[in-house]
């Protein structure tokens, strides 16, 4: 089993993993351009990326690939349906760096309503401006509009509310009352109402078709003038040329992480309508870059490599299906001899059956198993008896599932 690491990994990681496969590649240079060859190359069975595209050709690269990791929680770098197509699974590693980017997060709010990027340039050039920067308003007592309410933003909240901000949320999904009791937050029905009735609005939401532009011209109008908004998501969330219109206007300031348009490398020129901007603090994309939240999304990425290998089980798969409908479930005891399953799956594709799931379970001794098979339509009465009859089936149990209509 050979995997292939094509981006920046921990090291201790990289040397834990070389433990449990039979060899590690490691590859931080690649990218999405060089990552096809690189794949088939190295004849890989598991990918890990952090940054890196994946796109369809380096998924259909190689035959071995099995698992593709993306070492941190997005994944709409990962081409899911050619990785669908193809079977492969894809993984992320939620919440490992929930902290770290809500660490960020509290570093823009206080450094923007401080100024201390600003005052800080001025006096590294000789200047003590103290009569300019002696000024701020203060973050106690206002208003935290935090856009979705995953993990990242729970951790903001955690934190914000240790500075005595008050906090609402509004997310697409219904936000639990419970949950949102215990982070001393208040759900806001809609969007426009949050951008209305927030001093500050922080953005945690995933990059999506749903999300492209949330943030836009007509959103950005809704801010309360001096507004700040802060925004550790994903590029495109946002609309970048109407936030620059907006700070440029002097209504709001900014903090940002991320970018509709970002360089591929590490190093390198960056451009943009927000670049230069006074009233915009920025960074580049290192909001998920700690020692700690790397450490925690190695560990993660290792949980994954071992359960897959000794297991076949996967962690964290976000390309499977979850909502499809399991009318029927077929629980059958049989003996746990050679042929027994592939009689039954026989049986049920006599009648076109589809199995959705299936799961075989071994008793102690190895003498007999239960295999626990979910379909979508019934099984005919013809069929479970012919079931009934082998000599090698102890006894079968049809049950009807909560989604029958």
């Amino acid at each position: 089993m050979r995997v292939l690491i094509a981006d920046k990994f921990s090291q201790q990681g990289v040397a834990t993993l070389e433990g449990i496969v039979d060899e590690v590649i490691y590859r931080p240079d690649l990218g999405a351009d060089t990552l096809p060859d690189a794949v088939k190359d190295a004849g890989a069975s598991i990918l890990i990326v952090r940054s890196t595209k994946v796109n369809a050709d380096t998924l259909a690269a190689s035959d071995a690939l099995s698992l593709v990791i993306r070492a941190g929680a997005g994944v709409n770098t990962i081409d899911l349906a050619a990785a669908s197509k193809r079977g492969i699974f894809v993984a992320n590693c939620p919440g490992k760096n929930a902290i770290a980017v809500a660490e960020l997060t509290m570093g823009m709010i206080l450094a923007l309503d401080r100024r201390i990027v600003d005052a800080t340039l001025e006096l590294r050039q000789g200047s003590w401006n103290k009569a300019r920067y002696g000024k701020a308003r203060g973050i106690k007592g206002q208003t935290l509009g935090l856009v979705g309410f995953g993990m990242i933003a729970r951790e903001v909240a955690q934190r914000a509310r240790n500075f005595g901000v008050k906090l609402q949320a509004f997310d697409r999904a219904p936000i639990d009352p419970e949950l949102a009791e215990a982070h001393g937050v208040t759900p806001v029905s809609s969007l426009a109402d949050l951008l209305r009735t927030s001093d500050i609005v922080s953005i945690h939401v995933p990059y999506g078709a749903s999300t492209h532009h949330m943030i836009g011209r007509d959103e950005l109008a809704l801010m309360k003038k001096d507004a700040l908004l802060i925004h550790t998501a994903r590029g495109g969330v946002v609309d970048d040329a109407a936030l620059a219109e907006a700070v440029a206007s002097g209504r709001i300031r900014a903090g940002l992480d991320v970018f509709e348009e970002e360089p591929a490398a590490s190093k390198a020129e960056f451009s943009g309508p927000l670049r230069g901007l006074d009233g915009v603090y920025a960074t580049p994309h290192i909001a998920a870059s700690t020692d700690q939240a790397e450490g925690a999304i190695a560990d993660e990425v290792i949980r994954i490599v071992h359960d897959y290998l000794a297991k076949g089980l996967v962690h964290n798969t976000v390309n499977i299906v979850s909502d499809r409908v399991s009318r029927f479930r077929l629980i059958i005891r049989h003996l746990d001899q050679v042929g027994v399953l592939a009689g039954i799956l026989s049986a049920l594709r006599s009648e076109s059956l589809n199995v959705q799931e299936m799961q075989n379970i071994i008793f102690a001794r190895g003498e007999a198993a239960c295999a626990t098979i979910t379909l979508e339509h019934r099984p005919s009465e013809l069929l479970l008896g012919r079931l009934r009859d082998q000599e090698t089936i102890l006894a079968v149990e049809l049950r009807a599932t909560g989604a029958v209509a």
